[in-house]
């Protein structure tokens, strides 16, 4: 299983990244293969300067080695050593009105002293950060995924559906990161469903990427923009940043097993502000994100 998901993270970054290329015209990524102290490695992808992305980075990972103890603790969990791979992903348009994009599928094993595994499990999801809310733009990303979902039981699209909007929340100012999306974790075999159909799952919804995404980039990436756009963008890519560094499992389990720290912070966006105490004036676009942030609502 380990070796099918390794094979699809490493196809999917490929399909990706050349799409990616393609939509923008100018900015190509460069390639950095790294290797993790304590075992295995990876391959970071980032662009830069583009026509329509500021900063992009594609990567995936697969490590191995023994559990950290302040990863045992954080995940509550006894395993000797581990096994993780994974696809992450964030982009950073320059056009204040096509959102930044966010999205990770994982699969990670654990092992006991005896090198037995005794427990696995998958993860991902994806989430849309927008700075002007084009409601239409919300209803399709949502429904992309939504549509994915129900192939595999139309229970599911639901449940992640609120854990994203749970987890991608700056509790700190009672306010979402974004407009969601799908996120989940710790899917193991149940009564419903074998790890057999939750790889099945966590690979369709990643294959979900960009027919979710980019009509959303096509449709925004030429729209004329100022500089008051601009600033709201840094100001809001300021609590984008809050959330990675604050609250985020993932960077936080990349920083605790030595994993590549260039490449576990290339979701950082190049240019943002931290203004004190800027409030959007009623009634103006920035007002009316603000409020879906403050209220995440149902989409589709």
């Amino acid at each position: 299983m380990k070796e099918q998901f390794t094979q699809y993270i490493r196809d999917l970054q490929d399909e990706i990244c050349t799409a990616l290329e393609k939509i923008d015209g100018k900015a190509k990524f460069v390639e950095d293969l790294w290797e993790r102290p304590g075992g295995g490695g990876g391959r970071s992808r980032v662009l830069e300067k583009g026509n329509v992305f500021e900063k992009g980075g594609v990567s995936t990972s697969t490590v191995h080695g023994e559990m950290p103890e302040a990863l045992k603790k954080n995940m509550k969990v006894e395993g000797d050593t581990f096994f993780a791979c994974g696809i992450s992903l964030v982009l950073h348009p320059e056009n204040p009105f096509v959102p930044t994009v966010h999205a990770n599928y994982r699969y990670f094993e654990m092992y006991n002293e005896a090198g037995e595994r005794i427990d696995g499990w998958f993860g991902g999801g994806t989430d849309l950060t927008p700075y002007y809310l084009f409601e239409e733009d919300a209803i399709h990303f949502h429904k992309t995924q939504k549509e994915t979902a129900d192939k595999h039981g139309t229970d599911l699209y639901p449940k992640f559906k609120k854990q994203c909007d749970d987890y991608f929340r700056n509790s700190h100012r009672d306010e979402s990161r974004g407009i969601g999306g799908t996120f989940f974790d710790y899917l193991k075999p149940d009564g419903q469903r074998t790890a057999e159909d939750w790889m099945a799952f966590d690979m369709d919804m990643g294959k979900s990427f960009l027919p979710g995404y980019l009509p959303i980039v096509e449709k925004r990436m030429n729209m004329p923009w100022m500089d008051e756009h601009r600033y709201w963008q840094e100001l809001r890519r300021g609590r984008y940043v809050e959330f990675n560094l604050v609250h985020d499992r993932g960077t936080l389990f990349g920083l605790k097993t030595n994993g590549r720290t260039e490449s576990i912070l290339m979701s950082l966006p190049p240019r943002v502000r931290w203004d004190y105490n800027v409030e959007p004036k009623a009634g103006t676009e920035e007002a009316k994100l603000v409020e879906i942030l403050k209220n995440p609502k149902d989409w589709v």
